[in-house]
């Protein structure tokens, strides 16, 4: 009968054997020879037990074996970018990875204990999750890069504003198209200025930022500026040393749009209303500056069961609140003169009282147009149809309140409904009218009116007043009926990029320029919105680069190529 054993051999005898194996342990295997009887001394074979499995791992599962950690090892690293990415986007700090992977952990350990073990070679430290975000937002701008260098044409929208530790940030946004009339709006950079901040200051990083993205100054087309004096300067502006930057390059100027939005900021805050104004701040500053008077306010207004539960501050830095706190105001004027009254304070009544009601709904008014501007990818001529579509409101309401019809400002006709005893003040209100409608003529439009209109709508401009380079493309255009169909049916964007290039050459390059436009510098204000938020007072030491990148990520169109990033490394677990 066979048998299986294991002996100790003489070490007199020791067989060569691979590196690493005990020359001592060897399987035996008794087996009789062939043909012979039972009694027999068996033949004996031996084979090394280590160096046999060893073959068998490297011939038979060594690539399965490896392809199954080579992926579990890619599968950790996506998370880690996701994590980080997610970190990044919603504005948390580095170290957030970690508390991130207890919560994992915990989920696993409760839903699927047996996968556990898979969850914790996600590498999500405060380390990691910084390197991830580095590489997400150097990959972002590599991305920009390429894309940058397929733009025909190209603007830029830029503005400066200090960050909590009074560090002069500048943020440029580039907008451009390409042949193809796809349009790109990124953050092109965040420069940090240490020193001063003149338009010269400015300037230079504004050439350094167009050289790093390899863009043609020559394709540059528009510069929408901030508010800063450094900024708009019409002679040391950043604005008038990039015009003699084209100069230089023998380029014309681009057009300069300062931001639509700053312009109906300045005209809502220059309502000469301010009796009203101070005495509203100072009844909300009485009310809420005191932790004991505004708690008996709301406790007082609890016990009236009104439909709001506090009232509004206002703040001249967010401007909008004026319109919001007016409106609040108003709603809550019983409760708040009852109130102030119970405190020995008085509230002006009377001509005050028309005051307040016609200034809430103009600045509600105001505060509508405003949202109307807002929003990423405004192309210049929808802004456009907004500004003048409020021109034409403030026309209509000025020849209505000169009758006094106040079907369009709800408040006053709710107090004029009321009759009280002192008349409305039409001069004054007029007043206020007539100096928003001349503060509103926002020269810009109106010195480009021809060349956005020809953008919005070429069959309904006159061919005898365009350009003569557009003339007989825009005859045969508005003679075509197909096109007029296309027309009605798709965006312009998607309208432009169907004309045949050959035959509407002039007019899609006309286009690709008028689409580059920023009409405000709305995406700016978004950004230092984020950029507050980022660097905030318990991250101030955030560095410019960090925050760089981590701004890119937050505003972002495209999206990081993981998968690039991941190939570049070794998929192994401790990247």
């Amino acid at each position: 009968m066979t048998a299986c054993h294991l002996i100790r051999a003489p070490a007199s005898t020791a067989p060569t054997h691979p590196p690493g194996l005990g020359w001592n342990q060897r399987l035996v295997l008794d087996l009789p020879l062939q043909g012979a009887p039972l009694c027999y001394k068996p033949r004996r074979l031996s084979v090394f037990k280590q160096y046999s499995l060893h073959q068998h791992y490297e011939t038979q599962h060594k690539d399965k074996c490896d392809s199954l950690v080579r992926q579990l090892n890619i599968s950790s690293l996506q998370a880690s970018y996701q994590v980080a990415k997610l970190i990044a986007h919603t504005g948390r700090a580095f170290t957030e990875g970690e508390f991130v992977k207890e919560c994992l952990l915990s989920v696993a350990k409760e839903m699927c204990p047996e996968k556990a073990d898979l969850f914790s070679t996600v590498r999500l430290s405060g380390p990691a999750i910084t390197r991830r975000t580095e590489e997400m937002g150097e990959n972002l701008n590599l991305q920009l890069q390429n894309s940058s260098k397929k733009l025909c044409c190209f603007s830029l929208a830029l503005d400066e504003s200090n960050d909590v530790r009074d560090s002069a940030q500048l943020l440029i946004f580039v907008r451009g198209t390409n042949d193809r009339f796809e349009v790109t709006e990124e953050l092109a950079a965040l420069k940090s200025t240490k020193g001063t901040t003149t338009g010269e200051d400015i300037h230079e990083k504004v050439c350094q930022t167009v050289n790093d993205l390899e863009l043609d100054w020559g394709k540059l087309f528009s510069v929408t500026p901030g508010g800063a004096p450094s900024v708009v300067g019409s002679m040391k502006g950043v604005v008038a040393h990039i015009n003699k930057e084209m100069d230089k390059r023998n380029h014309s100027h681009p057009i300069a749009i300062h931001r639509i939005i700053h312009q109906q900021a300045l005209c809502c805050k220059s309502l000469k209303l301010d009796s009203v104004m101070k005495i509203v701040v100072s009844c909300v500053n009485f009310i809420r500056a005191h932790a004991l008077n505004h708690r008996q306010f709301q406790e007082f207004l609890s016990e009236l069961n009104v439909a709001y539960e506090d009232i509004l501050y206002h703040t001249e830095v967010r401007w909008l609140s004026r319109g919001r706190v007016l409106k609040r105001f108003y709603d809550l004027l019983p409760q708040v003169y009852d109130f102030v009254l119970s405190k020995n304070k008085v509230l002006k009544d009377a001509e005050w009282k028309w005051h307040l009601v016609f200034l809430t709904d103009v600045t509600e008014l105001l505060n509508n147009f405003n949202v109307q501007l807002q929003g990423k990818g405004k192309l210049i001529c929808d802004m456009y149809s907004h500004v003048k579509a409020f021109q034409v409101k403030l026309d209509l309401l000025i020849n209505q309140v000169k009758e006094e019809n106040f079907c369009h400002l709800p408040t006053t006709q709710n107090l004029s409904a009321e009759k009280p005893a002192v008349a409305f003040p039409n001069k004054t209100c007029m007043d206020v009218l007539e100096m928003l409608q001349k503060e509103f003529q926002i020269k810009e439009l109106h010195l480009h009116e021809q060349d956005i209109q020809l953008f919005q709508n070429p069959f309904s401009v006159g061919i005898e007043t365009v350009d003569p380079i557009y003339q007989m493309e825009l005859a045969k255009l508005q003679i075509c009926d197909s096109l007029k169909d296309a027309f009605k049916s798709s965006s312009l964007t998607n309208f432009y990029a169907s004309l045949p290039s050959k035959t509407y050459h002039n007019l899609g390059n006309h286009a690709l320029k008028i689409a580059t436009i920023f009409g405000s510098t709305y995406v700016c204000e978004q950004t230092f919105s984020r950029m507050k938020h980022l660097k905030s007072p318990i991250r101030s030491r955030l560095t410019d680069e960090h925050l760089h990148h981590l701004l890119r990520l937050a505003v972002t169109n495209m999206k990081p190529n993981i998968d690039h990033l991941i190939s570049q490394k070794q998929a192994h677990s401790s990247h």
